[in-house]
């Protein structure tokens, strides 16, 4: 069922941006209500106020502009399975053709890198009558100066990381000796897929910029660094987190049809028709017998009609990779707290919004994090008594509850913002897939699996996201659409897709077809 486009809509973009810094007509009225002073408040200033109000009429997403993007998002999938180039969305191929049987057996590793934390992750399999044992992971942060190093020194801190963890292997989990130990790597930044296990590094996003990595192969890298760490391990399957949150949650619901990551970063994914994929047959690439595979769309670099500001536009100029990854920039957990901050610096600076005074620290770029938001929003407190001991610990600075209010509207609208443009964004790809089958998707259970903190811990979010696709699909269809938290999807997934493709797998495991 395609969705109508309006026939005429104003959206805002970089290039024709509302004017934040209008003033607002105030009457007398209301200049003697904002002059009044009490023992614990202060009333805002006019021009906090004019912000604030721009800012929520520049954020808004009516319905009109969730359709605009929704529409723009499925027109953009299919320039990118026409031609490489041929739209913001790099629409790459996972070589993931089909998924695990439930057939598989053994002990399998997966190691996820998706930001500013890795994690690695064991799986015991059973087969079909015991399915997952048992698993076990651990999480490390990666150092910020490593984020901008060299390619060198990433990979080697990760596989001593991982090393650390294989030695730690505790009397739960078997491996038969003589074998080599497997991963599944989740690499969760733009590659050029080569095979399921190669693709090369077309950039990094989510704040990374390591130097003498772009244009290699990673999984060259990573088993490189395993080797000069000793490490007896081979990579079997190189996928996308959105892909392997795809392939764990299909693993137990055969109707996952799409998968979201909402954390750090953000990306979707889905299954595709061959038949669909112009520059597959353009490239005289061999069309595997499934007729399936998993599109990862890496929707982070989609940009059209998106309601933008002005502190979004300087956000970008003052990021590592200006004019790239919009979309990513607008919904996900990276920089929502960035974008933030910077509406309370002018708030500061031009309606005196901390009492005449501007907190040093609030100049800081990413000192107002994601979990900082969440936890404001969730004080449902007469006083606000957490947002103002979050404002004290994050700037040093005393607050009264008129500002208290107003950092949390400024919160909710950069949120509700983000939540409805990434619901907009997961109807885009259910109407390109309904529109293509004819009437498949809307017309039976369909599934989209999401991981990631940002969905997991921010309810607000998770309510925005869900409100924009009812709203979309209307109450009938969106009954059938559900959108399910896989936790930990894409590290089990990618130690799923291990096992599947393992080089000592027996025929009568291998994978089964993904439609």
């Amino acid at each position: 069922m395609a969705i109508a486009s309006p026939s005429s809509i104003t959206v805002r973009s970089y290039s024709s941006l509302s004017p934040v810094w209008s003033v607002k007509r105030v009457s007398q009225s209301q200049l003697r209500m904002m002059a009044v002073r009490s023992s614990n408040s202060y009333s805002l200033s006019v021009s906090t106020t004019s912000i604030l109000t721009n800012l929520q009429n520049n954020c808004a997403t009516p319905l009109p502009i969730l359709r605009h993007v929704a529409d723009s998002m499925a027109d953009d999938m299919r320039a990118g399975l026409a031609v490489d180039g041929g739209s913001s969305l790099k629409m790459i191929l996972s070589y993931v053709n089909s998924l695990p049987t439930g057939n598989e057996d053994g002990l399998f590793y997966a190691l996820d890198l998706g930001g500013t934390n890795f994690r690695v992750l064991r799986l015991q399999l059973g087969g079909k009558s015991e399915r997952v044992v048992d698993t076990e992971f651990e999480q490390v942060s990666i150092p910020k100066q490593l984020m901008s190093g060299t390619s060198e020194e990433l990979f080697d801190f990760i596989a001593s990381g991982l090393s650390k963890f294989v030695e730690k292997e505790s009397e739960r989990f078997s491996f038969p000796s003589g074998k080599k130990r497997e991963i599944g790597f989740t690499f969760s930044f733009p590659v050029k897929q080569i095979a399921i296990d190669s693709g090369i590094l077309i950039k990094w996003t989510k704040g990374f910029a390591v130097s003498g990595t772009r244009g290699k192969d990673v999984v060259v890298c990573l088993n490189e660094a395993m080797e000069r760490k000793g490490l007896d391990m081979r990579v079997s399957a190189l996928v996308n987190d959105s892909v392997g949150t795809l392939a764990g949650a299909r693993y137990w619901d055969d109707n996952v049809m799409v998968a979201v990551i909402l954390g750090t970063g953000t990306n979707a994914c889905y299954v595709e028709r061959m038949d669909a994929i112009s520059k597959l047959h353009c490239q005289g690439d061999q069309v595997p017998i499934s007729g399936s595979t998993i599109i990862n769309t890496e929707w982070g670099a989609f940009s059209k009609g998106l309601p933008l500001t002005d502190f979004d536009k300087d956000m970008d100029d003052a990021s590592i990779n200006p004019g790239e990854q919009i979309f990513e920039k607008t919904i996900s957990g990276m920089y929502l707290g960035e974008i933030v901050r910077r509406v309370l610096v002018k708030m500061a600076e031009v309606g005196n919004l901390f009492d005449e005074s501007i907190p040093e620290k609030l100049s800081t770029p990413l000192v107002l994090r994601t979990p900082d938001l969440c936890a404001m929003q969730q004080d449902n407190s007469s006083d606000l008594k957490s947002v103002g001991s979050i404002l004290s610990s994050k700037f040093e600075v005393q607050t009264n509850l008129s500002t208290r209010k107003t950092v949390v509207e400024v919160i909710d609208t950069i949120v509700k913002r983000g939540g409805r443009l990434a619901g907009a964004g997961i109807v885009g790809i259910l109407q390109k897939m309904e529109e293509d089958s004819k009437g498949v998707i809307y017309g039976k259970r369909t599934v989209v699996a999401m991981d990631g903190g940002l969905y997991e811990n921010y309810p607000q979010y998770r309510e925005y996201l869900q409100d924009a696709v009812t709203e979309l699909l209307g109450s009938d269809i969106s009954k059938n659409v559900i959108i399910e938290h896989s936790k930990d999807g894409s590290g089990i997934g990618a130690a799923l897709l291990a096992a599947s493709n393992s080089k000592y797998i027996n025929d009568y495991q291998k994978g089964e077809a993904i439609l």
